[in-house]
């Protein structure tokens, strides 16, 4: 097994619907999840000794989910299926 990284995207008040898919997700994929942290909830950014405040909307990270999957395909076809509400991002974790 590899350890792959998905980062979830995009943010929208939470509805209903929003909620029942992302239980879904995580009934479906649950046996492959190593860790998941979120919802993030906005952050803020520090570059050149500057702080700004990042805002929520479709480009915020929202959260991420360290899966174990037997292939890139098989961490793909998870990302496919991610409610995320603008977008998933897929690394491979690398071995130390």
């Amino acid at each position: 097994m590899k350890k792959f990284v998905l980062i979830h995207y995009g943010f929208v008040p939470p509805t209903p619907e929003i909620g029942a898919a992302w239980g879904k997700w995580f009934q479906d994929y649950g046996s492959m999840m190593v860790d998941n942290v979120g919802p993030l909830m906005g952050g803020k950014e520090v570059k050149d000794g500057q702080v700004t405040d990042l805002p929520l909307g479709p480009e915020s990270i929202t959260g991420m989910s360290i899966v174990n999957a037997a292939s890139w395909d098989e961490a793909m076809a998870m990302a496919k299926a991610n409610p995320a509400i603008h977008s998933c991002r897929v690394y491979e974790q690398g071995a130390m």
